[in-house]
């Protein structure tokens, strides 16, 4: 990005919100009564084995169910045998996420585990959700990973559009997933955007499952763990957000303090205690731009990097190894993550998209007037508007393919809601689109097959969820409207005019002398069935009046076709076709078919 568009990163800003916000207090006081609560039960020297202690909190303007498990067990727990990845094979309750370009993802066995544990209460503790207020899940130590998967176990069925959604915000939480589970919560920003992940720079939990902590990796591998959500890294200097999951898997590295102070990992409930009170106190960055080193400044999100990492304790002189590459890198990450945030938003795009139909519309209109139809106007391209036509094409094929590629990549029910939204204009798209790219297929004369071998996998698929919407519904017939708007309505098969350009290729080939027996059956055979396939979409109306227009493709088929069947042959659709007078009967929908 060059100077003229200056990028900048807004971690500190995100941090402030949240501190100003009070979540992080309200989450970590019901937290600190649950921790409570079990400390007189248990004593200060819990139970060496894992367990997860939940407790919901109502309160008036929200509700807050908390998740609570020991650092110290949790820390053992993950160091044993609790570390793996389970893949999501074995855990059904979670294949939702699951998508057709992401279809496998794996969870920390650890986390696993103990969400399982409780699975007996998932019930009661959803039946607590009250959708006229908002909801916040929180955890420390594994209990923030439970809490990360309770709340990713609500979006099967929570309905974003009427309902509050859920802010998980975690403390000292570890990663719970591998890059598949990272890729079915970050591609879907309504999800990534409700998790907080709060991480003293003194607590090692957090950092577990990444090298060179985690004991089943080295330094040499690509992490098989990778962090989703928002992260909010803190040190006694202040605080910073980060949201790219490379960044963040680099600045949990770089920002462990390891000190005798804190060599028993419950003792971080305190360091928490201590980061909560300073959010309060909204203590985001102290003044210590003093230790930047100026020659270093190259932009302003280089600042806004440099400042970030003050604020979580990086920027200072004894800990000043490797920082500049971790600027570096950092800043690379930043942007990254500024392109990909830069998404493809549909509704952005969809009035720029609107007037290129509008173009097509008047076109095919023109085309009209000039007794040749825009599928053969285009074919032809003899003027410069059929040529201009080719622009406003492309520019919809790229917003209909990026449109079915995010559809493809969301989870199955998000998905689903998505396809339904755009479903009517993806098929007016198609239908008025495609005959265009079937045009330029056959252009050169030499091409067969269009629909196997030439046919775009996006078109697929938009027929695919019309036909999806339709399963189940009983066939009938035309209804009076559909008669009525036949001349108007762009025709139903969006391949239409591929069975046409066979059609003509066959009636070509039965023209020639030198076809053998074989062929010539084999391709007669085509023609009967492109007859049956033509009269039963002109008794269902599903072709537009457009078709017998004397310059268009269809009618060079029938004229080829009489020739080769000759005056005796007769069928429902020949025998339509040989009195004209049926040709205006149907454009104004008065056609009866027996």
């Amino acid at each position: 990005m060059g100077r003229s568009s200056p990028t900048f990163s807004s971690g500190l800003e995100l941090a402030n919100f949240v501190a100003s916000s009070e979540l992080p207090n309200h989450s970590w006081a019901a937290i600190r009564n649950l921790y409570r609560e079990i400390s007189q039960q248990e004593g200060l020297s819990p139970s060496p084995s894992p367990s997860v202690s939940f407790k919901v909190d109502q309160q008036p303007n929200f509700t807050i169910i908390a998740f609570f498990t020991w650092p110290a067990c949790s820390k053992d727990y993950i160091q044993g045998e609790g570390g793996d990845l389970i893949p999501s094979e074995t855990f059904p309750l979670f294949k939702f996420l699951c998508t057709k370009d992401n279809p496998n993802f794996s969870i920390n066995k650890a986390a696993l585990e103990l969400f399982h544990s409780i699975r007996d209460r998932l019930p009661y503790l959803k039946s607590q959700i009250d959708n006229s207020k908002p909801v916040i899940i929180t955890g420390n130590a594994l209990g923030g990973s439970v809490a990360s998967l309770f709340t990713l176990s609500l979006f099967e069925t929570l309905n974003f559009t009427t309902t509050k959604r859920p802010l998980c915000i975690t403390f000292g939480s570890p990663l719970i997933g591998d890059d598949g589970l990272h890729e079915a919560i970050s591609k879907y920003p309504t999800w990534n955007s409700c998790f907080l992940h709060v991480v003293s720079n003194q607590d090692l939990v957090p950092r577990l499952l990444i090298s060179p902590h985690n004991p089943i990796e080295s330094d040499s591998q690509t992490n098989v763990y990778k962090p989703f959500g928002t992260f909010l890294f803190c040190s006694e200097l202040g605080c910073a957000c980060f949201e790219y999951s490379q960044s963040i898997l680099d600045l949990l590295k770089a920002t462990y303090l390891e000190g005798p102070e804190i060599q028993n990992p419950n003792q971080v409930l305190g360091l928490y205690e201590e980061i909560v009170k300073r959010l309060q106190r909204q203590e985001i960055c102290k003044d210590t731009t003093q230790l930047i080193r100026l020659d270093i400044v190259t932009e302003s999100l280089q600042a806004n990097i440099i400042t970030q990492l003050e604020a979580i304790g990086l920027v200072r002189p004894q800990r000043n190894i490797g920082i500049d590459h971790l600027i570096k890198n950092t800043e690379e990450q930043e942007k990254k993550f500024v392109y990909m945030k830069l998404v493809f938003d549909p509704s952005k795009q969809l009035n720029d998209r609107k007037i290129d139909m509008t173009h097509l519309e008047w076109y095919k209109k023109v085309s009209k007037k000039q007794n040749i139809g825009y599928y053969d106007s285009y074919k032809n391209a003899s003027n410069k508007i059929d040529q201009d036509v080719t622009r406003h094409k492309r520019a919809l094929t790229n917003y209909w393919v990026e449109i079915v590629d995010e559809a493809q990549k969301k989870p199955q029910k998000e998905g689903a809601s998505f396809r339904t939204r755009w479903l009517f204009a993806g098929t007016n798209y198609r239908r008025m689109i495609e005959p265009l790219e079937i045009a330029e297929y056959y252009k050169e004369g030499h091409q067969r097959d269009y629909i196997n071998q030439g046919r775009s996998k996006h078109y697929k698929i938009l027929e695919q969820w019309l036909n999806e919407t339709e399963t189940g519904i009983p066939a009938s017939g035309p209804n009076y409207l559909k008669k009525q708007n036949v001349e108007s309505n762009l025709i139903e098969d969006s391949c239409f005019w591929a069975h046409v350009e066979e059609a003509l290729i066959s009636c070509k080939l039965l023209s020639s002398s030198e076809l053998s027996t074989d062929h010539r059956d084999k391709e007669s055979s085509k023609l009967i069935d492109f007859e049956n396939y033509v009269y039963s979409s002109m008794k269902n109306y599903a072709v537009s009046p457009e078709i017998f227009l004397q310059q268009s493709s269809f009618m060079k088929w029938w004229k080829e076709y009489k020739k080769i069947r000759g005056t005796s042959y007769s069928s429902r659709l020949t025998d339509l076709m040989k009195n004209v007078k049926n040709y205006d009967l149907y454009a104004t929908g008065e056609l009866e078919f027996p």
